[in-house]
């Protein structure tokens, strides 16, 4: 076969020099078997059941009182708001089958029904429970701040 160009091209090999590459080869080295005791499983972070105040997401403690308040914003933990059946798209915001309706959905109730809401997480850092908001400090005087302000460009 004439050549157009003088270059070697991929088909200009021989049979034999394929042979002797497909010779040269080593077989594959066997990899080390590993169990076979069903499905490998995933390196995943693991799940925890929390409660969370309703109000401001705060954390609560395991074993908090359900008919007592949140540690951080004193809101009511037997409320409406934190039970598993509230729901604003239904009859009377709530999924179970309730006589009349609840007028204040974040004020305390005796509701039959009532269910705490907890949620599945994700345990990606150390968690921080819910403590009570410390009183604020007595209010500082006007003056201070300005007089810090002033204290700064002081020569």
């Amino acid at each position: 076969m004439e050549r157009k160009y003088r270059q070697r091209g991929y088909r200009d090999r021989d049979a034999n020099e394929k042979k002797r590459e497909r010779a040269d080869r080593k077989p594959p080295e066997p990899r080390p078997k590993q169990e076979m005791l069903g499905p490998r499983t995933p390196r995943m972070v693991g799940t925890v059941i929390r409660a969370r105040c309703s109000n401001c997401g705060a954390v609560l403690s395991p074993g908090f009182d359900p008919n007592g308040q949140c540690p951080r914003c004193q809101f009511e933990l037997h409320s409406c708001k934190q039970c598993v059946h509230f729901d604003t798209g239904k009859q009377f915001e709530c999924t179970q089958p309730i006589p009349e309706r609840i007028a204040k959905k974040d004020a305390k109730n005796n509701c039959p029904l009532f269910e705490f809401r907890t949620t599945v997480e994700k345990d990606t850092s150390p968690v921080n429970y819910a403590k009570p908001v410390p009183a604020a400090p007595t209010a500082a005087k006007p003056n201070d701040a300005r007089q810090a302000f002033e204290d700064l460009f002081k020569k």
